[in-house]
């Protein structure tokens, strides 16, 4: 019943917001994909939790942090933030999904980042 404009607009999340409340410790990113797309390639500051697990693993997210969900593009991420949104979580997914993150932290991105979340 509560779902119009304004919360289709803030179920989504672009890859800078995104980045930018990590650093702040206000987001919690869970990559939903398979274990085999995660072993393939993955993000060392991302929780592995495939989307068939998630009811099972709730114990793991931080209920006072947005919950961002990601998969390769959005599809899945958006099945898990409506899940996780109707379990009471605040949730997002990421428009961009892990194939737009991984483009988008490359060569001095990434190492600005890194460098950032370390300090």
């Amino acid at each position: 019943k509560k779902f119009d404009y304004k919360e289709r607009k803030n179920m989504k999340i672009e890859i800078p917001e995104m980045l930018n409340l990590y650093k702040q410790g206000t987001v919690q990113i869970i990559d939903i994909r398979f274990p085999e797309e995660y072993q393939t390639y993955s993000f060392s500051f991302i929780k592995s939790i495939p989307l068939n697990e998630l009811p099972e693993r709730l114990g793991e997210l931080d209920k006072t942090k947005i919950i961002v969900t990601i998969c390769p593009h959005y599809d899945r991420a958006e099945i898990a933030r409506t899940y996780l949104t109707l379990k009471g979580y605040r949730s997002k997914y990421l428009v961009a999904g892990t194939v737009g993150l991984a483009e988008y932290l490359r060569g001095d991105m990434a190492k600005d980042f890194i460098d950032s979340i370390k300090k």
